[in-house]
């Protein structure tokens, strides 16, 4: 994982503020730094590298064999594959797994983006063209805009580039652009139309599938985790990379967060991990904690979404206690939620068809949601999140069931993510305790435990007045804050954040199918402690 940058078509190009700008993302990679100029000089790519695979010869920019270069921040898991098929007429200057991308460009020009099983944001600098990409789903952040003059800027955060560029905006997931092209979709998948999503439920292959998606994830050079809530997507993460890691007979470290000993996570996540034989860290933070470092976050964060920023606290407090024990990367559950319908609003749904809708909206939202969240809250400490759900192979698969299979009201009453929980109910080789594989949707920022939202809301309430809010439409017209809450989230963005452009790139998370809109999993009628109510 890494931080990129490249402007190209820059007349008065200073090469030293370039390399300011870059760093303003060094939390992203701080191994290793360099760019490349073009011939021209009218072109920059810029790279700060966290080395993760070929951590010595794996220093980007990476030239092709002509004059094309490429910087890129992701993970390429076929690339030892592609090395031996696509590309096995061509010779490697390194290990690393980007390099591929630049000699399947030198190959087969711009359409090679469909070979590449993986995460990815990447610029190819060829002379005076270029080439920019995000992977299908956007589990790589990734900005762009241009300024008064007309030269394009792209990079791995909004921060680097917001005050350089007249218009900024979120490069589209499953795109690549060239100035010839503009915006092209390679990623077509037959389930984003909902009608064509009518497969049969097939257990051992929904299974297998996720397996496979998250044995590609153990690719690495260092030492891996796990993030491990005790939820059913972590917990299902964590128990396939622990069997998988005693096949090759290494330990492997997990890691939960809460206010205390009491905190749902804390207690789930604990049991999972005596299952499944991890060395358990259990991480503790306070209230006042998670106040002191908002402001921070919402700069690393890049919204003011009051969900994202709720559930990136904690997790961005666990990711500095990961780096400093020396582990460079986790395996996260991040996904599941969206694609079998996992959050209790589901529930709500008033039929199949609207129920699959919501899955295909979900996950093409992820960019801007939960992708957000744990690359940015994990990045910030130089901490790299993979997300097995978001395999592009297992999205084809389980998108594609027919939802009549997924809906809950359809199988065993309000339990979420049924087909899920019954491809690893496996009575002979349980993956899970049999409760904990049957536990209820806990939203991250819910589970760590409830008095975090409770007192926040608080907080924010006693900081923002009255007149403020009537005054809400009027400061901020775009996404206008509609609790004191938001609007106390929304000051600190606008802070850190000033432009029009960077307020257009949030998209707020709002549940549908219920009266309270707060993304908290208890402002749902069916969650069990409805009594502990949760304000907006």
């Amino acid at each position: 994982m890494c931080g990129i940058l490249g402007i190209f078509d820059k007349k008065d190009l200073d090469v030293q503020y370039v390399q300011e700008l870059s760093k303003r993302m060094r939390h992203r990679g701080p191994d290793e730094q360099d760019y490349e100029l073009n011939e021209s000089k009218t072109g920059i790519i810029t790279h700060e590298r966290l080395a993760i695979i070929d951590l010595q010869t794996g220093k980007q920019p990476i030239k092709g064999t002509n004059n094309a270069y490429v910087v890129h921040n992701g993970e390429i898991y076929n690339h030892m594959k592609l090395k031996a098929t696509e590309l096995k007429d061509y010779s490697f200057a390194t290990k690393c797994d980007s390099e591929v991308i630049v000699k399947l460009y030198e190959k087969y020009g711009t359409d090679f983006c469909n070979l590449l099983d993986g995460v990815f944001g990447f610029i190819v600098m060829d002379g005076d063209k270029f080439m920019v990409a995000r992977d299908p789903i956007g589990v790589k952040p990734l900005y762009y805009g241009q300024d008064k003059s007309g030269a394009y800027y792209f990079s791995s955060e909004l921060k680097v580039i917001e005050d350089q560029v007249e218009k900024l905006e979120a490069f589209p997931p499953g795109h690549y652009f060239t100035k010839e092209t503009g915006f092209v979709k390679y990623y077509q998948p037959e389930w984003e139309d909902d009608k064509k999503c009518t497969d049969q439920l097939d257990l051992e292959v929904l299974r297998d599938s996720l397996i496979d998606a998250t044995k590609k994830r153990l690719m690495s050079d260092v030492p891996v985790g796990v993030l491990l809530s005790g939820g059913l997507d972590s917990s299902l993460v964590s128990s396939i990379t622990s069997r998988l890691l005693k096949e090759e007979g290494k330990e492997l470290h997990s890691f939960s967060i809460g206010l205390d000993d009491t905190a749902p996570d804390i207690i789930a996540a604990k049991e999972v991990a005596d299952f499944i034989g991890t060395k358990h860290h259990a991480i503790h933070f306070s209230f006042e904690e998670g106040l002191a470092i908002i402001d921070k976050l919402v700069w690393h964060l890049e919204t003011y979404d009051v969900t994202s920023i709720r559930a990136s606290t904690p997790m961005y407090i666990m990711s500095k206690y990961i780096t400093d024990m020396g582990i460079k990367v986790v395996l996260s559950g991040e996904g599941a939620d969206e694609i079998f319908g996992g959050y209790l609003y589901f529930h709500n749904a008033p039929s199949d068809e609207e129920f699959q809708k919501e899955t295909i909206r979900r996950v093409k939202l992820l960019s801007t949601a939960d992708c957000l969240r744990a690359d940015k809250s994990t990045m910030a400490w130089a901490l790299e999140a993979r997300v097995p759900f978001l395999d592009r192979n297992f999205l084809d698969v389980a998108m594609k069931i027919e939802p009549d299979a997924k809906r809950p009201n359809r199988t065993k009453g309000k339990i979420e993510k049924y087909i899920l929980r019954k491809a690893f109910d496996d009575k002979q080789s349980p993956w899970l305790p049999e409760h904990i594989l049957w536990r209820q949707k806990e939203q991250f920022s819910d589970g760590v435990g409830y008095s975090w939202i409770d007192d926040l809301v608080n907080h924010c309430a006693e900081q923002i007045t009255d007149e403020e809010m009537e005054k809400a439409a009027e400061l901020f017209p775009i996404n206008t804050p509609t609790s004191k809450e938001a609007m106390y989230m929304r000051k600190i963005f606008a802070k850190h954040f000033p432009s029009e452009s960077a307020a257009k790139t949030v998209k707020k998370w709002i549940p549908k199918w219920q009266e309270n809109e707060d993304p908290s999993g208890r402002a749902s009628t069916i969650h069990e402690k409805t009594t502990e109510s949760v304000s907006i």
